[in-house]
């Protein structure tokens, strides 16, 4: 079973740039799929991934990361000035931010049009105890 875990901007905009990482990294140890709404610092990002490799074990075997966001490019005249104007104002909370345990997700593809997100068999194993 693939489990989806939405953490809204808001739940993240207060902490630090280690407790936002810290939060987004538990759930995804979690073997859950994080949907982040708008998007981390890109130093934040590189530093996600610092961590990660940092905890990778025989139960944690890494993420898988894809930010997805609205380009400019894509816009033209009042379009991209209204959209530049939205990114001044809700900075990092638009575009969404996929971050999947390796040993659930195998690979995210995105093009412009569509996003697609490969999982596999959860090959971990309960403990009881």
């Amino acid at each position: 079973m693939v489990t989806l875990h939405f953490v809204p901007y808001t739940e993240i905009e207060q902490l630090s740039s280690v407790g936002r990482i810290r939060k987004l990294l538990n759930v995804a140890k979690q073997n859950k799929i994080v949907l982040l709404q708008g998007r981390l610092k890109r130093e934040e990002e590189t530093e996600l991934i610092k961590t990660t490799m940092e905890e990778i074990n025989k139960e944690f075997r890494g993420i898988e990361l894809a930010v997805i966001n609205p380009t400019q490019a894509s816009f033209d005249g009042f379009a991209k000035v209204k959209n530049s104007l939205m990114s001044f104002v809700l900075g990092d909370r638009q575009g969404l931010t996929i971050i999947g345990p390796a040993n659930v997700v195998k690979a995210i593809s995105k093009n412009p049009d569509k996003i697609e997100l490969f999982t596999s068999k959860n090959d971990v194993k309960k403990r009881r105890g």
